[in-house]
């Protein structure tokens, strides 16, 4: 373990922790990069799968009130990914992944660039459970194929006229369930060798401090100006996801 791996290492892990515990997602895309410079893919992963579960865990507790008010609402989004998770891994024999993340990311910068722009943001606050089930399931689709589960869950709860802390009541739990699978299936392919241990001992607790800090800035958001947050993260999660595709 170097000084260099250690740096880049408390970097990734401090942006991942933090976009954790703000947005409740995220930790991939601002991690990754990081985590990418100085250690091998599969590696890198493992980690930020393990980081973003453990971050996520500090931002369930802040939301547990509105979690068991409509665990409906939540069931609603998470069964459906569970199910489209399988179908997602068995669709990398026909899909090519770096397609799929291509088109991704040129939809999270439309819709991102397009709603920041708009002075009103769309308010729909009537139940649509089909369209929920329709978008968990899909999610969980992204998921398998492509590690992107979050970006379906986040693009339309951004447009439903919830307060901040419901929310973040389907986001959090949603990601923190398809990721802690992702992680037994990395652990039963042997993804978590001796040295990524050593890596999560200096990245769990770094990732977890920054979420602190991540929730505290959550908290002071309005409702609408939280809104506008996932919204502009798409916008950002996009525009990486594409030039890490493209360079």
């Amino acid at each position: 373990m170097t000084s260099e791996q250690i740096l880049y290492l408390v970097i990734g892990s401090i942006a991942g922790g933090f976009i954790n515990g703000l947005a409740a997602f995220g930790t991939s895309l601002f991690a990754l990069g990081f985590f990418l410079t100085v250690m091998p893919a599969l590696e890198a992963v493992a980690i930020i799968v393990v980081i973003s579960v453990t971050s996520g865990l500090q931002g369930l507790w802040i939301v547990r009130k509105s979690i068991a008010a409509n665990p409906r609402r939540l069931a609603r989004f998470l069964m459906p990914a569970i199910l489209g998770i399988p179908l997602g891994i068995a669709s990398l024999k026909q899909i090519d992944a770096s397609v799929l993340k291509l088109l991704i990311a040129f939809f999270l910068i439309l819709y991102g660039g397009f709603f920041t722009l708009r002075r009103n943001l769309p308010k729909i606050d009537h139940p649509t459970p089909l369209i929920d089930c329709v978008v968990g399931f899909f999610a969980g689709i992204l998921g398998g194929a492509a590690s992107l589960s979050g970006a379906l869950p986040t693009m339309w709860c951004a447009m439903r006229a919830w307060p901040k802390v419901e929310t973040r009541a389907v986001l959090q739990p949603f990601n923190v369930t398809v990721l802690s699978l992702t992680a037994v299936l990395l652990a039963l392919n042997g993804a978590y060798q001796p040295r990524t241990l050593w890596f999560l001992c200096i990245a769990i607790p770094t990732a977890m401090i920054s979420a602190q800090l991540g929730i505290f800035v959550f908290r002071q958001l309005s409702d609408s100006a939280f809104r506008r947050l996932l919204i502009a993260i798409c916008f950002v999660s996009g525009a990486v996801l594409l030039a890490r595709e493209l360079l």
